[in-house]
C-alpha cells in the first residue's frame, strides 16, 4: 500500500458541532480561499452531513471525516462506512481523538480499512506517551494535544510541542505532526510552528471566534509567515 503524504506546511479546521449547514460551507469557502492564497495544505474535518457538498465546492481543502468505523459493506446500522466517506468525495479520517478515542485493537482495524481504501489517515493522541504509541501504528499524520487543553483557549508550551514531535521522528520520521490544543490566535499558530510543528490546527478557537472567517485568516496567515521564516532560519529557502 503506498505512503499517503501531505507536505508541510499544513493546518487542520474542525468546526465540529459548534457549526452546522451553510454555516460549514461558508468556513470551508473562507478557508479554500485563504489555503489558495497562503499555499497551505488545509485540512477541513468536516460533519458527516456536509462531506459531499464541502468536498464539492472546495477546490483546496482535503476534507476528512471526524471519524470512521472499522467494518466492512454489509451490516451495521449506523456505524460510520469508509466506501461511503470516499464516495461523498472525502480523502481522509480523523481517528483516535479525544471526544471519539478508540480502543487500541479498534484503531488497528480503522487503520487497516483506511488504507485499503486508500484514505489518509490523521490520529490524535492526547499525551507524549501516547503519542509514542500511535506513532508505532505509522498512521500518514498525528495530532498530538493533551486532552485537557482541547476547547480551552489555552495553548500548550512550547516543551511539549518539541517533546511531541521528538517522540515521533524518534519512531517515525514519515509521519507529519500536528501540534494542537487550545490554539486560538494566529500568535498560537506562529509559535507552534516555530518550535519544529509541521502543523498546527483549530476547532472552537475558530468556531467560537467573533468572526471565525476572519479568524481563519489571521491563523493561515501566521502558519505561512511561520514556515517562511522557520525554513529561512534553518537555511532551507
Amino acid at each position: 500500500m503506498r505512503k499517503l503524504r501531505l507536505e508541510p506546511p499544513f493546518f487542520e479546521i474542525g468546526p465540529k458541532n459548534y457549526l452546522f449547514g451553510d454555516q460549514i460551507l461558508d468556513l470551508a469557502r473562507i478557508a479554500d480561499e485563504a489555503a489558495a492564497k497562503y499555499d497551505v495544505r488545509v485540512i477541513f474535518t468536516t460533519p458527516y452531513a456536509n462531506i459531499e457538498k464541502v468536498a464539492a465546492s472546495a477546490k483546496n481543502l482535503k476534507v476528512f471525516a471526524p471519524h470512521m468505523d472499522d467494518i466492512p459493506v454489509g451490516r451495521g446500522l449506523a456505524c460510520i462506512l469508509g466506501e461511503s466517506l470516499r464516495a461523498a468525495g472525502a480523502v481522509g479520517v480523523m481517528l483516535n481523538h479525544a471526544e471519539r478515542a478508540l480502543p487500541l485493537s479498534t484503531l488497528v482495524r480503522a487503520l487497516a480499512r483506511a488504507r485499503e481504501l486508500e484514505l489518509m489517515t490523521i490520529v490524535c493522541a492526547d499525551s507524549i506517551a501516547e503519542t509514542r504509541a500511535v506513532a508505532q501504528l505509522s498512521p500518514d499524520l498525528m495530532i498530538t494535544e493533551p486532552a485537557e487543553l482541547i476547547g480551552s483557549g489555552q495553548a500548550c508550551d512550547m516543551t511539549y510541542v518539541r517533546q511531541s514531535i521528538d517522540a515521533v521522528m524518534g519512531i517515525n520520521p514519515d509521519i507529519g505532526v500536528l501540534v494542537g490544543g487550545g490554539i486560538s490566535s494566529g500568535e498560537d499558530v506562529y509559535r507552534t510552528i516555530m518550535a519544529g510543528a509541521d502543523a498546527t490546527g483549530s476547532s472552537s478557537g475558530i468556531a467560537k471566534a467573533a468572526d471565525p472567517g476572519a479568524m481563519v485568516w489571521e491563523m493561515l496567515s501566521a502558519l505561512r509567515q511561520a514556515w517562511d521564516d522557520r525554513m529561512a532560519a534553518e537555511g532551507k529557502k
